[in-house]
C-alpha cells in the first residue's frame, strides 16, 4: 500500500511544482482551456442530437408497445452519454497533449532539470514526436473502448455490477490516464508504447495511487484545464521513480532558480553565480584636523638649562 500513497504524493507533488512557477503554470494552461472549448461544444451538440441519434438507431422499437420503446431508447440515450463522457476523460488528456506538445515538452524538461543531472533528450523532431503521441494516443482509446464495452456487458450483473464494475472502470481510465501522462517524459527517454505499458503494469498501485484519483478530479467540470500542468510535472517525477532515477543533490540547482525555456537566468539568483566581490583596500582611518600643529619643545638634555636675560 506504500505504493499507492507515494502515486498519490506525486500528483500532489507536481501541483506544488508548478505552484512556484506562475509563468510555466500559466503557460500549461492554453491548451487544456482550448481543450475544454471544443469538448463542451461536442457536450452540447450530443444534449441536442442524443435523442435523434438513439431513435435512427433503433427503428425496429417503432412496432413496439408502449411503454417499451420509451425505456429502451431512454437507456441507449443514458448510455451514449457515459459512453461519451467516459471518452471525454480519457481523450481529454491525449488531445491536450496533442495540442500542448511543445508546451508540456518544456515543463518536463524542466522537472528534470530541477532534480539534477542530464535532461534525457529524444533527438527526434517535432513533427515525429507528434505522430508518435497521436499514434500511442490512439492505441489507449482502443484499449479503453474495449474495456468499456466488457465492463458496460458486466454491469447487467445483479449486485457486482453496481458495486464492483465502476470501481474497475475507475481503475482503468485511472491507469490509461498515468500512462498518457508520464509518455511525455517516457518517451524522451526512448521507451516505446508496450515498455511503457509493462513499466507501469510493474508497480500497478503506484500508478493507479497516480491516475485514480487524478481521474475522479477530471469528472469536475473545469478542473482537468488547472490540474493539468500540475499532472505533467507529477507525471514526470512518477517517471524518474519508474526508471530508478534520483536526484543528484549535489549538482542539482535550486527549483525556484531555474530558468525556463528562452528565460535568461538571473545573475544574481542563478545556481552557481559568483558572491559580490569584497573591497580589498585598507580601512580608512578616522580623518585627522588640517590645523597645524605646534612643534613640540625639543627634550631637554643633561646639565642646567640656559639661562634668559631680560
Amino acid at each position: 500500500m506504500g505504493d499507492l500513497g507515494a502515486g498519490f504524493g506525486y500528483l500532489v507533488k507536481g501541483q506544488r511544482w508548478v505552484g512556484r512557477r506562475g509563468r510555466q503554470y500559466g503557460f500549461g494552461l492554453l491548451p487544456g482551456l482550448i481543450t475544454l472549448v471544443l469538448y463542451v461544444a461536442a457536450l452540447v451538440a450530443l444534449v441536442f442530437w442524443a435523442d435523434d441519434a438513439v431513435a435512427w438507431a433503433t427503428p425496429f422499437a417503432d412496432t413496439w408497445s408502449t411503454p417499451w420503446p420509451g425505456l429502451l431508447r431512454g437507456f441507449l440515450t443514458v448510455l451514449l452519454w457515459a459512453l461519451a463522457l467516459l471518452l471525454a476523460v480519457v481523450s481529454f488528456t491525449a488531445m491536450t497533449l496533442l495540442i500542448g506538445q511543445p508546451f508540456y515538452e518544456a515543463l518536463s524538461e524542466r522537472v528534470d532539470a530541477s532534480e539534477g543531472g542530464q535532461v534525457p533528450e529524444s533527438g527526434l523532431s517535432f513533427w515525429r514526436e507528434l505522430w508518435i503521441s497521436a499514434r500511442d494516443s490512439l492505441r489507449v482509446l482502443v484499449r479503453v473502448a474495449l474495456y468499456g464495452l466488457l465492463l458496460f456487458a458486466a454491469g447487467f450483473l445483479p449486485v457486482v455490477g453496481q458495486t464492483v464494475v465502476p470501481a474497475i472502470g475507475f481503475c482503468v481510465s485511472g491507469f490509461f490516464l498515468a500512462e498518457e501522462l508520464t509518455a511525455v517524459a517516457l518517451q524522451r527517454r526512448g521507451l516505446e508504447f508496450r515498455e511503457r505499458l509493462a513499466l507501469l503494469k510493474s508497480r500497478r498501485l503506484l500508478t493507479l495511487g497516480f491516475g485514480v484519483p487524478l481521474t475522479l478530479c477530471f469528472l469536475v467540470p473545469l478542473v482537468a484545464v488547472f490540474l493539468m500542468p500540475g499532472a505533467v510535472a507529477g507525471a514526470t517525477l512518477m517517471a524518474r521513480d519508474l526508471r530508478g532515477e534520483r536526484a543528484e543533490p549535489d549538482t542539482a540547482p535550486d527549483p525556484d532558480t531555474v530558468p525556463g525555456p528562452g528565460i535568461a537566468p538571473d545573475p544574481d539568483t542563478a545556481p552557481g553565480a559568483a558572491s559580490p566581490p569584497t573591497s580589498s583596500a585598507p580601512t580608512a582611518s578616522a580623518p585627522t584636523s588640517s590645523a597645524p600643529t605646534a612643534p613640540a619643545p625639543p627634550a631637554a638634555g643633561p646639565g642646567p638649562a640656559p639661562s634668559r636675560t631680560a
